[in-house]
């Protein structure tokens, strides 16, 4: 038995091998057909055919792993590892939320990418509507404080923090035990709650961080949801309806129109309050909001604005943004944004000086930085004014329209530097940057791109102030002054910001745009003579 054991051993051994090697032939041999048709799907030259606007996989997965039904761990989780192997628990809920694996429809596409924009209509209300209104103010502001006071506290090694109904039940906690929190009114403060959920939701994604504290005389405001109740409908059309088959009720803010130019709303303890009506239809949305700044009350509706639709004559333009002139259009029309008259700037320093020389924290100090911010206010409102009709006009006048790429944060950084290493003419580039911000060169590329979607193209900015428009020589010199342009290369003489609006105009690849009106335009004169400075080169256009 001692020597002939291990023999037996190993034929034990042998055996099972052979045995699992067999099954495992067995189990290939059995799903060689299945294989073979995948591979044969794989290397097809003609494509299957997809439903939908969606003709890629890859956005469908998208669609998937950014599911509102999963948390932010498992979106993340899911979107890794989809390709490379299953996560379990992502994909357990996506079964359990009956999430289907597909992209919208067309309509639903069509919906998502459109701009929600903010409709601000000017208020007034009575003193004691005024009063409610401030009280609104107080109380939404006082719960976001302690809703940023309390995730501030919230160690990130335990668990997450308390979201938005958890802090809706702390509410109707705190609403018993505090009087002057009992009397405001719930739907304005579970509101602030929400805002402050949403904050906390997009404080990576949108640029501005985790959510701040709100001062009194600053942050004055608060959101309210619609008191009316209406049959919620589909994108299509059709009702939307719960599991048990009957019409769900949605909100509606109630608007209604007295006149041509005056609506009023219905504000939760105010009853109806007036507002000037500067649109042609009532604004439908389910929630609005209401803010105090410099003296003045607004309320905003949240609605999405139609489209201007392209006028098909094939026009296309360029714009040259400046200090000097705001807008240089590619036509030879310059357009300025408004700013403030000599009297009204006469009058900002003479407030500015005497706020500076008042006490520290008396009413003087107080009300003449009221009379500043009231000056500043009408400027701004101005400039928005001015955005939204040059928007308009650009939208409706050329099919595409094209803005030099530009990083207004950074051109309008501060030039201070730090202890060990401090700036030069920091006093110049501040004015600099006060009259950058002046122009409104954001809004206006912003507001253009909601009013014609897909029609605004934006050109690297490098060059387009030196380049000649009319033989592409590059070069310094030939930027003469800050409004002349003369080309060393060819002559061509022409104001320099028109020259670099045709520069705009032309793209990135400096073709020549159609429609594109040379002669008189601007001031502009033909080339005078050449001048031997460069090697010849292929015409450009």
């Amino acid at each position: 038995m001692a020597v002939g054991g291990p023999a037996a051993e190993s034929g034990g051994l042998d055996h099972h091998h052979a045995r699992n090697r067999a099954v495992d032939r067995l189990r290939r041999e059995a799903s060689r057909e299945d294989r073979h048709a995948q591979a044969a799907l794989l290397h097809a030259r003609d494509e299957p055919e997809q439903e939908g606007p969606v003709h890629d996989d890859r956005l469908r997965l998208i669609f998937t792993c950014c599911h509102p039904a999963l948390s932010t761990g498992a979106q993340v989780a899911l979107t890794l590892r989809l390709l490379g192997g299953r996560l379990v628990r992502a994909k357990g809920k996506i079964r359990a939320a009956g999430v289907p694996y597909r992209a919208p429809d067309r309509l639903r596409v069509a919906v998502s990418v459109q701009c929600v924009i903010m409709a601000r209509f000017r208020m007034y209300p009575s003193a004691r509507q005024e009063q409610v209104m401030l009280a609104h103010c107080a109380h939404a502001r006082y719960v976001w404080n302690l809703a940023v006071e309390q995730h501030s506290h919230w160690n990130p090694g335990r668990q997450p923090g308390p979201g938005f109904a958890e802090q809706c039940r702390q509410l109707t906690e705190a609403r018993v035990d505090n009087e002057w929190l009992r009397q405001g009114n719930v739907d304005v403060q579970q509101q602030a709650l929400k805002d402050f959920a949403q904050a906390r939701a997009r404080m990576f994604g949108s640029g501005f961080g985790a959510p701040t504290w709100r001062k009194k005389y600053r942050h004055e405001g608060f959101r309210a949801i619609g008191t009316d109740r209406v049959p919620a409908l589909n994108l299509d059309g059709t009702p939307v309806l719960n599991r048990k088959g009957k019409q769900v009720m949605s909100r509606s803010v109630v608007v209604h129109k007295l006149n041509k130019n005056w609506a009023q709303v219905k504000v939760p303890g105010c009853g109806w309050v007036r507002f000037r009506l500067t649109r042609s239809r009532l604004p439908d949305a389910k929630t609005f909001r209401v803010t105090y700044r410099n003296g003045q009350w607004h309320v905003a509706f949240a609605v999405i604005p139609d489209p201007i639709n392209a006028p098909g004559n094939g026009r296309m333009v360029g714009i040259d943004r400046g200090v000097t002139i705001t807008a240089q259009l590619s036509d030879g029309r310059s357009l300025n944004c408004p700013q403030l008259s000599s009297k009204e700037r006469a009058k900002l320093r003479k407030y500015e000086h005497r706020a500076a020389r008042a006490p520290k924290g008396s009413d003087t100090k107080r009300a003449e930085y009221a009379k500043v911010a009231a000056i500043k206010a009408r400027e701004a409102n101005r400039r928005k004014d001015w955005c939204e009709k040059t928007s308009t006009m650009l939208a409706k006048s050329f099919d595409t329209i094209r803005f030099e790429k530009l990083n207004i944060r950074n051109m309008t950084r501060s030039a201070r530097g730090t202890v060990e290493q401090p700036g030069r003419n920091v006093r110049q580039k501040a004015g600099l940057n006060r009259s950058i911000l002046a122009q409104g060169w954001g809004l206006l590329r912003q507001r253009t791109e909601h009013k014609a979607p897909g029609r605004v193209h934006e050109v690297p900015a490098p060059y387009t102030s030196l380049r000649c428009s009319d033989c592409g020589w590059i070069d310094k010199n030939s930027r003469k002054s800050q409004a002349e342009f003369v080309c060393d290369a060819c002559g061509f003489t022409c104001n320099a910001d028109l020259n670099a609006s045709y520069n705009v105009a032309a793209g990135q690849d400096n073709t020549r745009c159609p429609l594109l009106v040379r002669v008189g335009a601007g001031g502009t004169t033909p080339r005078v003579g050449s001048k031997s400075v460069r090697e010849p080169q292929l015409s450009l256009w």
